[in-house]
Order: C-alpha cells, then structure tokens, then sequence
C-alpha cells in the first residue's frame, strides 16, 4: 500500500470521522513472538501478525540464521519451526533497518548464545544508543564490539556467549528494550539449566509497560519471569523455550491512539477492533487518558471505541511514561484542548525513530501553534486557527500518523514522505481515508 503514495500527500479538510478499523497486529508483540517461536522447542503457529519493515527485517534475519518460517493457512500467519534454542547458522551479516524491536533482541540473544554476527541499520539507528545492554551482556561473558562509535551500532559479536548465573545489573532510563532484550536471552545463557541468573536495574525503568509484554510472552512460551519487587527480575534454573502450538497476535494498540483521537475529533463514533480493555500492551492506556480529557470511550473485550464528548477536550498535565508511543498523538490532539497540554516522562522520544521531542515541537508550530520543550517534556497551547502547512515526518512513521488528524481540525495539511508509514502500518492511510467526510465541521 505504501509503494504506491506520493512524495507528499495532502489531507482534508475533513468534516468527520466514524466507522470501523480492524487494526494491523502489534508491532512488539510481533517481533517478539517471531524471535521466541524461532528460539523455542516445537513449532508455534502465529496468527494476525504484522506485515510491515519492522516485522520482514526481524523474518529476514531469522530465516539468515536458519530458521525454518513459512506462511500459513490465513492472511498474516506464519509458521515457524523453532530451533531449541540454538540457531543453526553460527556466522552472519545482519542488516536491521531502524527497527529497535528486532536489533535489541537479536544483539542480546547472538551475544549470549556467540557465533560470529554482525549487526548494522540504518544511518539512525547507528545514532541509537545500544550501550547499556552491550555492557550488561559483556558482564555476562559476552563478546560484544562496536564496529564504529563506541555506545552505538553497528556491532560485531564473537566468542563462546554467555554464562547464567549471579546477578547483571542494567540501566533502566534510556530504554526498556534493552531489559526486554536481556530477559528474552537469558534462558540461552551457558549453564541456564543448572543456575539461575538476577536481572538488577539500577535506575527508574522507564515505558515499564513494555517489559510486562516481554515476560507475560515469555510465559506463554513457558518460561516464568519472577519479580519479588520492582527493580528485580529473575530467571529460574532450567527455563528453556516451549511452544505453545499456537499464539494470537493482539492488534497494535499503539496503532489505535489515531484512529480514536480521529473519533473525539471528528465526531465518531470510531471503533477499533482487535485490543480491547483485557489487552497486555501498555498503549492501550491512551483510551483512559482520552476518556479522562472528556472524550466518550467505550471498551469490549477486543475493541474500544471513541466518540466526541459533551465538551472541549482537557488539557493539564499528562504522565506519559507507560505510552510513550500513543502520547504522540496526544501531542497534537493538544491543539484543540481547552486548556494548555504538558506532556511529561517523554525523555525516551529523544531517541526514538528520530529526537521526537525537537521534531514536534518544530512542526506543531509551523502549524502555527506555540510550544516549549524540554529534556523530557513537551507543553502544546491550544490553537483555535491552524495554518496549512506541509509536515516533514523525519522518516517516523508515528509523525506521519499522528499529524494526520490535523485534517479533522478545519484545516488541510500536508504529509511529506508519507510512505514512512510502511515501518509499522503501510495500510494506515488508507484506513483513515475509509473513516473520514470531506468539508468542515459545523
């Protein structure tokens, strides 16, 4: 669908906003079913999973280490034969893209099993810090590398891997993948069977909400995560991969943020099917915000639904560190509060697909609206009149997303490289187009 946009698209304005959405499956619950059904006992069928550049480059370099995956019966399954544990291929050059959910765990998982690996991306994701989790796995017995700056990829593992046991301690403030990544590996480790291995982080964890899909899958394929308190996370003796058989993959919560912000816009009602109130993603949360900003929010058991409220959305100060994601859309949803929005515990946008944090604040106000930012904040003054304007996107798929809904609020707006959308959801604009009615609203 994205092959087939134009260098930029313009968009409305648009009068409202109502229908229904069957979202794409979520991206970090994709990534990380693919590695652990790829590393698991037995073969694990995958429904409802991702097609997008985040999801083939993790598909990519599965089947490059010998993974045996193949598509199934439905649209969006795969089956995969997992390896026990071990992946049959000992050397590779692995070329990542900017996708973080496949990089972080693949460097942790190579580095703790060793071979001979080589991982790069994109020039951006070479500027993505990586050095925590490199220092907790060489605390391990790792043999990590950087092949260029040292803190970033690309990296070069070497060596036998590493060994269970003891406790490795790991930064928690710059991103949860890296924990994630760590957790997922650890059952790997030498000498896994016999000892149990102490994960220690050692400052607040940020987007903690991520790690609950990390070990609430990991479960799913059998191995338990203990936490006897909110820095500590233990693998037990003898934790090995199992396949389930099979494994659902909920649609991407992430994803849904734009489709209900575009129902408190542009009317509704707008429901999106495929997460609902019983969803392990932490993004799902974005509802409860909108709904306590004024917005009507409905929940099923496998969709919610948005609607415009009785009054002017709430703006006020937002703790954003459970949906780091979603809080985007919040951010420009802000434009047509009542009142001033800050957005606050947003430090971890700084090195996302781009500095999130500078590239809102710099387009919101080509939109002509006024804005302060900070090291981890970002404070958006309603704008009752918007300019037209055309929105660069940084190669962020979440800036096209989000700046989107711009259409539903009297203005028209442009979108440049629009395609970037492929990263996690290449049907996206298509699925608003399907909601919305062209004119102004009354």
């Amino acid at each position: 669908m994205s092959a087939t946009l134009p260098p930029a698209l313009t968009l409305g304005p648009f009068a409202r906003a109502a229908g229904r959405v069957a979202l794409p499956g979520s991206k970090s619950i994709s990534n990380r079913a693919l590695l652990l059904a790829a590393l698991a006992d037995g073969t694990t069928t995958l429904e409802h999973v991702l097609a997008a550049d985040d999801t083939a480059r993790m598909l990519e370099a599965l089947t490059a280490l010998g993974v045996e995956i193949r598509h199934g019966t439905a649209v969006h399954e795969h089956v995969v034969r997992g390896v026990g544990g071990r992946f049959p291929v000992r050397g590779a050059a692995l070329g990542l893209g900017n996708a973080g959910t496949a990089f972080r765990p693949l460097t942790a998982a190579l580095a703790v099993l060793g071979g001979d690996y080589r991982l790069s991306g994109v020039p951006r994701m070479h500027e993505r810090p990586i050095g925590d989790l490199v220092d907790a796995l060489r605390a391990l017995g790792c043999d990590v590398q950087y092949a260029a700056n040292a803190g970033y990829p690309p990296l070069v593992i070497g060596g036998a891997g590493g060994a269970a046991g003891g406790t490795v301690r790991i930064r928690g403030d710059v991103s949860s993948q890296f924990l994630s990544a760590l957790l997922m590996a650890l059952p790997l480790a030498r000498d896994a069977a016999a000892a149990s291995t102490t994960v220690a982080v050692t400052t607040p964890l940020i987007s903690r909400p991520y790690v609950a899909i990390t070990t609430n899958l990991m479960q799913r394929f059998g191995v338990t995560v203990e936490t006897p308190d909110a820095v500590t996370f233990r693998i037990g003796a003898g934790a090995r991969y199992r396949s389930p058989g099979r494994l659902a993959v909920e649609g991407d919560a992430s994803s849904a943020s734009y489709f209900l912000a575009a129902g408190a816009l542009g009317g509704g009602p707008v429901r999106v099917e495929g997460v609902g109130r019983n969803s392990i993603q932490g993004d799902v949360a974005f509802a409860d915000v909108l709904a306590a900003q004024g917005a009507d929010v409905r929940f099923g058991p496998d969709w919610i639904e948005a609607r415009a409220g009785a009054a002017a959305l709430q703006g006020g100060t937002i703790d954003c560190d459970a949906i780091p994601d979603a809080a985007m859309t919040l951010a420009v949803l802000a434009l047509r509060a009542a009142t001033p929005t800050r957005l606050v515990n947003i430090g971890s946008w700084r090195v996302k697909e781009t500095d999130r944090i500078s590239a809102m604040a710099a387009e919101l106000a080509k939109l002509g609206a006024r804005v302060h930012a900070g090291s981890d904040w970002l404070e958006v003054h309603p704008q009752p009149t918007l300019r037209e304007a055309a929105i660069d996107t940084y190669d962020d798929h979440r800036m096209a997303m989000c700046f989107a809904l711009v259409a539903l609020m009297g203005v028209a707006v442009t979108i440049n490289d629009p395609a970037c959308v492929r990263k996690t959801y290449p049907g996206f604009f298509a699925a608003l187009l399907a909601l919305v009615t062209r004119g102004n609203r009354p």
